[in-house]
């Protein structure tokens, strides 16, 4: 295997969504020559798949600074920035015109497998970095290709895999049996099929942010439809309710994120959702009509739903990285220095500081991890993060580290306060629901409609 010499080399991205193709425009402003891979067949594969889903960040939080510039000569028309685009308005409108521009430099079909250093494992030290990247891609049609590279961004996200329900963080025992009722995505109630699967159904629904305040809504908005009467959602939570159960509710500066987990609350006050709090699911069986039963781990066996979607998260698929020298945090499996800034166990208050190269590197020089897959296991991941660290890592892969350590980003604070935590603790069970700066009014009507601004996968 004759590697090319390293400084000719492209810099490989791996993934086409808001991020990667991020990375690539702001490469492309560098003069360093990006190669963005892509499994699926266009732009924003994942995005398309919860096209029928409204982010909570608007047009202007939403379209990268050097991605305009690079669409800005074609006729590309901004969408108004103080609107909030579905996903299938992010993908159509802006992210395959961007791949379009980059032309030759994204490929479809292609599948990353395996990233090393060129003629070494990750056991051998010598001459280690001054080897380039070998990448190798499956294609469509089962071809097999080796690339290489002189850096590797991967923006490849965590969308294809979705956490469990089971509270372990395996599955639940039967969880395998009952895909037939289960999914892992926010349902689009507005194709009739699936409007079919849960109008007048009984449906649970387990995980406690974004998504799954957008599905409650959604739920609640089809049992006050003409063909959803009997709908049922019935909201299952590891933890109890609290002032943060909800969201950052009127104090989140990002006005529709606020909305979002008011819209829960109010399809919990109105009653078409019922919530089950402290339950953390051990095994799902059917009863004798083929409904599924979810039990607790405390022995707690809940009444028959029809329908189960798990929104309990989504963690980095790190199995193509294993020859890669990656420092990740034991817990969140995010860099080891990005952690601590995000880690649920720890806080909720305000939202990360914009961070670049110094929290993203690792011991092995030249690979990062960026957008919603350098979060790991954390919720709550924003574009606009994910821009500002494709900038800062653009700059440093071209030498410049003055711009790579500037911060050129402010964040909007996420009005959520007080510790998270995953556990309620003793002392927190007893505090209630008082306190905590942003507590959610006890009593709030808001409307549910599909058309309200919603998100998913914390856009």
């Amino acid at each position: 295997m004759n590697a090319p010499a390293t400084a000719e080399l492209p810099v490989v991205v791996i993934g086409a969504g808001p991020t990667g193709l991020a990375a690539a425009a702001h490469l492309t402003a560098r003069g360093l020559a990006p190669l963005v891979l892509e499994a699926g067949p266009v732009a924003g594969a994942a995005v398309r798949e919860w096209a029928h889903v409204r982010l909570f960040s608007t047009w202007g939080e939403v379209a990268d600074p050097a991605a305009e510039k690079l669409l800005a000569p074609t006729g590309w028309v901004k969408p108004d920035a103080a609107t909030y685009p579905s996903g299938g308005d992010w993908a159509e409108q802006y992210l395959q015109p961007l791949a379009d521009v980059l032309g030759e430099q994204v490929r479809f079909g292609v599948t990353v497998t395996g990233v090393s250093r060129a003629g070494r494992d990750r056991i051998v030290d010598a001459d280690r970095e001054g080897q380039p990247f070998v990448v190798h891609v499956a294609h469509a049609d089962g071809r097999e290709e080796r690339l290489f590279a002189r850096a590797v961004i991967d923006a490849s996200g965590t969308w294809a895999t979705p956490s469990p329900a089971g509270g372990s963080g395996l599955p639940a025992l039967g969880e395998k049996a009952a895909s037939d009722r289960i999914t892992y995505r926010v349902p689009d109630l507005k194709d009739p099929a699936v409007r079919a699967r849960y109008a007048g159904r009984r449906t649970a629904v387990i995980g406690s942010g974004a998504s799954a305040f957008t599905a409650l809504a959604y739920l609640a908005d089809l049992a006050t439809s003409d063909d959803g009467t009997g709908t049922k959602g019935v909201w299952i939570l590891r933890r109890g309710i609290s002032g943060s159960t909800f969201g950052g509710g009127t104090s989140d500066q990002l006005p529709a994120r606020g909305a979002l987990g008011l819209a829960a609350k109010a399809a919990v006050d109105d009653g078409h959702a019922d919530a089950v709090t402290g339950f953390r699911t051990d095994a799902i069986e059917r009863d004798a009509d083929g409904r599924l039963v979810l039990v607790g781990e405390d022995g707690r066996r809940l009444d028959p739903v029809d329908e189960v979607i798990v929104l309990t998260g989504f963690r980095p698929d790190l199995s193509f990285l294993s020859e890669l020298r990656l420092g990740l945090d034991e817990r969140l499996q995010a860099p080891t220095a990005l952690a601590p800034l995000i880690d649920p166990n720890q806080h909720s208050c305000g939202t990360v500081y914009p961070h670049g190269v110094n929290e993203l590197s690792h011991p092995e020089q030249d690979v990062y991890l960026v957008g919603m897959k350098s979060y790991g296991r954390a919720p709550t991941f924003l574009a606009m993060t994910g821009y500002e660290q494709v900038r800062s890592i653009a700059a440093a892969i071209a030498g410049d580290q003055e711009a790579a350590e500037r911060v050129e980003l402010t964040l909007p604070e996420t009005g959520v306060c007080g510790g998270a935590g995953l556990f309620d603790e003793p002392e927190a069970a007893q505090a209630g629901d008082g306190g905590g700066c942003c507590a959610a009014p006890a009593t709030l009507r808001i409307g549910t409609g599909i058309g309200a601004p919603a998100a998913s996968g914390g856009c």
